[in-house]
């Protein structure tokens, strides 16, 4: 007996309404048994030439529509917006929100059982999973993959982390602007996302450790014809997961997401996995918040993949991927659920390490205890993120006087002075780049070294924002300070010259001066005007939760199960 399914409220009537939706979308050749009650499985997919991180998604869909037929299902592909994290202004992250409700709104609108998200640049994996959290069908995810290595004068070179490298050599006059020009075309070299353990190769190695992929799926090269047999399997599976009727809540507990935590810190992963974590949980209905970062604080950094180490996500592929890095996290890991229905420790079982540079053990690690920290006092009372695996040891606990910007356009026009009063002991600040005061939240809290100081050598400072940055990025740099300035944060308060104390050790971050004075400039203080007075972003700006928080839209948290009842006609 054919299983009564979310899809026969569209194609299961036997009156003008199921006409409507069977005889449309027979004008693409499917046959009357594609509308027998089988499942249907919509492929989210965010393919786009504007975002070459997912150019191949495009390929990856016939995979998954080959698994799915071949298990019984229909498969139906569908758009949703795409971010082009490198081509994009002001910033992806302003527009993460606006695809999860894509993404939510079409999964809702449309008859489907199951959803296979299509996404790999940074900002399209968790607004993908956001936005299908809100609606809860059977979810699973197949990545994009990254870039095969870059490659220039003969060795490997890293996306974003190479390019920071080569800018700052550059100004040094340690590089021509000749070689800098010519490494741009060996560094990109296929389809995919950076080959760093940038956001985008982070988030698909925490969807694996998460058991929200089938395993292997965060390593394997975009270009790699595994990957479309991964898709092909992805494709069956979702059709078993309906069968199942395995959600993605059940997927997605307490437990994965410290599963997640913990293989952050692992592989080095980048800053901005806290604020999509915390976004995603908000969705599930999971009370995540920046305390819980902390499980991952004492966890060694296993993968030697830039900027925290040398080598490349091709070569962690080649080493066993994150298989290996779950064996090595061992009984440490929650007991988790995953899409294959079974515990996340079976992702490990057959796990072999083919390469201990590139994935140590855990009794060798490239670092120790280099999971994210979170800092917090009197210019961070909601918290404050920095990646100790990407920052200078001698600078981890450091004093000094403060140099602000208070825009990113002062910031542009000042960092270059050679009259610049900075030494290497001073703090930059930059302000107005929080979630509203971009608006955005934009990658540029890896603020340039002074010109002066790259002159004479200096190559990283303790640098302090509202902003993130690149998950391909490194530095001793603070990021996420929430309250962010616009919303009248501390941050907003603070002056050139003022005094600044961090500790990463002691996880604090403090203004150095009297508290009525912090006062009396918090009753002076005005916000700027904003930005953006219209469409989306108007939306956004006034609705943004703050970083601690996820940034998620404060009328998105959480999620809508309800089947929707009224017809269209």
């Amino acid at each position: 007996m054919t299983k009564e399914r979310r899809n026969r409220a569209w194609y299961g009537k036997q009156d003008r309404d199921g006409f409507i939706h069977r005889s449309w979308m027979k004008n693409q050749g499917f046959p009357d048994h594609a509308f027998d009650g089988r499942p249907v499985i919509g492929i989210c997919n965010t393919w786009s030439e504007l975002t070459p991180c997912n150019s191949g998604l495009r390929e990856l869909a016939e995979g998954v529509k080959r698994g799915v037929w071949e298990a019984g299902g229909f498969p139906v592909e569908f758009p949703v917006m795409s971010l082009g994290e490198t081509q994009m202004k002001p910033t992806a992250m302003l527009f993460r929100n606006l695809l999860a409700m894509d993404v939510e709104e079409s999964i809702r609108a449309y008859g489907m059982d199951g959803v296979v998200l299509l996404g790999g640049c940074d900002k399209t994996t968790p607004g993908q999973l956001m936005g299908a959290a809100s609606v809860d069908l059977p979810t699973i995810v197949v990545s994009s993959g990254p870039m095969l290595n870059g490659k220039w004068q003969g060795k490997d070179i890293g996306s974003g982390t190479d390019v920071w490298k080569f800018s700052e050599a550059v100004r040094a006059g340690e590089m021509t602007l000749k070689d800098f020009m010519a490494a741009e075309s060996g560094m990109s070299r296929s389809k995919g996302v950076c080959m760093t353990m940038g956001t985008a190769s982070t988030m698909a190695s925490l969807v694996e450790a998460m058991g929200m992929s089938l395993p292997t799926n965060a390593a394997l090269p975009a270009v790699d014809a595994r990957r479309m047999a991964l898709a092909h399997m992805t494709g069956k599976r979702i059709v078993e997961m309906v069968e199942e009727e395995l959600k993605l809540s059940d997927v997605m507990t307490r437990e994965s997401f410290e599963n997640a935590i913990m293989a952050n810190a692992a592989v080095g992963g980048s800053t901005n996995a806290v604020v999509h974590l915390l976004a995603i949980a908000g969705r599930v209905g999971i009370d995540l918040t920046l305390d819980d970062f902390l499980l991952g604080s004492d966890i060694p950094l296993l993968v030697n993949c830039m900027p925290s180490g040398k080598y490349l996500m091709e070569d962690f592929c080649y080493a066993g991927g994150m298989p290996v890095v779950l064996k090595e996290l061992g009984d440490r890991l929650r007991s988790a659920r995953t899409v294959l229905g079974g515990d996340i420790k079976v992702y490990a079982d057959e796990a072999e390490c083919w390469n201990d540079d590139v994935i140590r053990p855990f009794d060798n690690p490239l670092k120790p205890a280099a999971g994210l920290k979170v800092l917090r006092g009197n210019l961070a009372p909601k918290g404050a993120i920095i990646k100790p695996s990407a920052a200078s040891d001698h600078l981890l606990d450091h004093e000094g006087e403060a140099y602000v910007f208070e825009t990113i356009e002062d910031l542009r026009a000042n960092i270059n002075r050679d009259d610049l009063p900075v030494t290497a002991d001073t703090i930059l600040v930059l302000k107005g780049c929080g979630p509203k005061g971009y608006p955005g939240m934009p990658e540029v809290g890896n603020m340039p070294i002074p010109s002066k100081l790259v002159k004479q050598g200096v190559r990283d400072m303790v640098r302090i924002s509202d902003a993130r940055m690149s998950g391909t990025a490194y530095g001793t740099v603070v990021l996420h300070v929430s309250p962010e300035a616009q919303a009248g944060g501390p941050l907003a308060l603070v002056k050139t010259g003022d005094r600044i104390r961090m500790s990463v050790t002691e996880g604090t971050l403090d203004l150095l001066i009297p508290a009525e004075e912090l006062a009396e400039r918090q009753a002076a203080w005005t916000p700027e005007p904003p930005h953006y007075t219209r469409g989306y972003a108007k939306m956004y700006v006034d609705h943004v939760l703050q970083a601690d928080q996820g940034a998620d839209l404060d009328f998105l948290v959480g999620k809508d199960t309800r089947p929707v009842t009224r017809e269209s006609h």
